[in-house]
């Protein structure tokens, strides 16, 4: 039986519109016009187009996060993905962990990127569920009460090198590099953050969970469903992803098949500073993997 983590009004969310211009040495961004809710920014999200995808100015319906979580654990890494079904699109993907940014955060999206991790990716063990750290900061424990949090030990989590190509906010550089493109089929732009989580090595039997927020009767429900995991792990050999899906519960990797199974458009083709795709096939992606690699 799902456990309700948390219930909040959807309300009380709020994020901005944005003008974009880039070059193809850089990408800007900036607010534009005002607050705007979920409901609001569904109703934006519709196709756009630019004539040439190295250069273009052009407006958005919002700022989105992503995290390509690279889970260190007994020496060896591997790639976080969730499984998501999108309303809004009408199919089930997996894709890294993600978010909407909100207005106050526009100029510091690693803040909301961190909050997305604490949010999302949930670790548990025999004795309770592990808090984390990035630097000198705690992360949020947005569960505690539901979850019995442990005081230690605590997961490490820390940037990775970023993309080469600087993102500004208005004059501002984003630190941590973020990969940046402009999704044209939801007009929005993405920022993909690299980053490491750490388990400490006196962390045994752990299990890994996805919780997501789900718009119910006017209300945002995040649950945990046990029988769900709904996290999976790409491994890493030498930094490169393998063909190979699995799912740790209670210390112990399973694979899952992966007939038929769709990755969302931060794994499609990147062309200048444009994603066109919705999504990509797993079986696509490995294909497209192989051509580069050939190359």
């Amino acid at each position: 039986m799902p456990t309700v983590l948390l219930r909040k009004s959807p309300t009380a969310f709020k994020t901005l519109p944005l003008y974009v211009e880039a070059n193809p040495d850089r990408l800007n961004y900036q607010s534009l016009g005002r607050p705007l809710n979920f409901g609001e920014v569904i109703e934006r999200r519709r196709p756009v187009e630019v004539p040439n995808t190295h250069r273009f100015a052009l407006e958005l319906a919002n700022l989105g996060v992503s995290v390509r979580l690279t889970l260190g654990w007994q020496d060896r890494e591997y790639w976080v993905l969730v499984r998501q079904q999108r309303l809004d699109r009408g199919d089930v993907v997996l894709k890294l962990i993600s978010g909407y940014v909100p207005a106050h955060e526009l100029n510091l999206p690693l803040l909301t990127a961190i909050q997305e991790i604490a949010e999302e990716c949930l670790l548990e063990t025999p004795e309770g569920w592990l808090s984390g750290r990035f630097g000198d900061t705690w992360l949020p424990t947005p569960y505690e009460g539901p979850l019995q949090y442990r005081e230690t030990p605590h997961f490490a989590l820390a940037s990775l090198t970023g993309a080469t190509r600087p993102v500004h906010c208005g004059e501002r550089v984003l630190m941590e590099r973020p990969r940046a493109y402009v999704h044209l089929p939801t007009a929005s732009l993405q920022l993909v953050y690299d980053m490491r989580l750490e388990v400490p090595k006196d962390v045994h039997r752990p299990s890994l969970f996805h919780v997501d927020e789900r718009l119910e009767d006017g209300e945002l429900v995040a649950r945990l469903d046990r029988s769900q995991a709904d996290l999976y792990l790409i491994p890493l050999q030498h930094g490169e992803p393998q063909e190979q899906l699995l799912q740790l519960r209670s210390g112990r990797l399973s694979p899952v098949a992966t007939r038929g199974l769709w990755l969302s458009e931060s794994f499609a083709p990147q062309d200048g500073w444009v994603v066109r795709a919705e999504r990509i096939r797993w079986k696509d992606w490995w294909i497209g993997r192989a051509l580069a690699v050939a190359r």
